[in-house]
């Protein structure tokens, strides 16, 4: 499951072909996530195996929010590993980079409010006040999880 390229599984290609090609996304493939792979493929990650866990529980999620949301969940564009180290504890990476991510998916893709609640939810319990109480935002708040534990690991 673990992709280290930036390369996409063939069946995310059509929910989400309008987004892979975009310029902006190809920008996640320049920053590293867990492990040393790239944002971008931390991503497709994310997205697989949400949608695996999304067919096996039978959820009937909605698959096209489900998939942006978990591509663009850490569309933050910018290296958090040369981030400054913050007096305020709240104002790290890890409780900033969702609001981030989201303000830029609705600024290149106008995403709805469904693709939204993915993205600013997925760092969930770390960002107590973002409970994800959508399917979708529970499934990917758990792959997320899931996949950042495996890269990290698997080197």
């Amino acid at each position: 499951m673990v992709k280290t390229t930036c390369e996409q599984p063939q069946d995310l290609e059509e929910v989400l072909k309008d987004y892979l090609d975009d310029e902006e996304v190809k920008k996640m493939c320049d920053y590293k996530a867990h492990g040393g792979i790239s944002v971008y493929a931390h991503c497709l990650n994310v997205a697989d195996l949400s949608d695996r866990i999304d067919k096996a529980l039978g959820s009937k999620c909605d698959r096209k929010t489900l998939l942006l949301g978990a591509l663009l969940h850490d569309f933050y564009l910018y290296d958090w590993h040369d981030a400054r180290v913050f007096v305020n504890v709240f104002k790290m990476h890890g409780y900033t980079h969702p609001e981030t991510a989201c303000q830029n998916a609705i600024r290149c893709f106008d995403v709805d409010e469904g693709v939204q609640e993915v993205i600013r939810c997925h760092m969930w319990p770390l960002t107590l006040f973002h409970f994800p109480s959508s399917r979708e935002a529970m499934i990917v708040c758990m792959a997320d999880k899931i996949c950042a534990l495996k890269e990290t690991f698997t080197r």
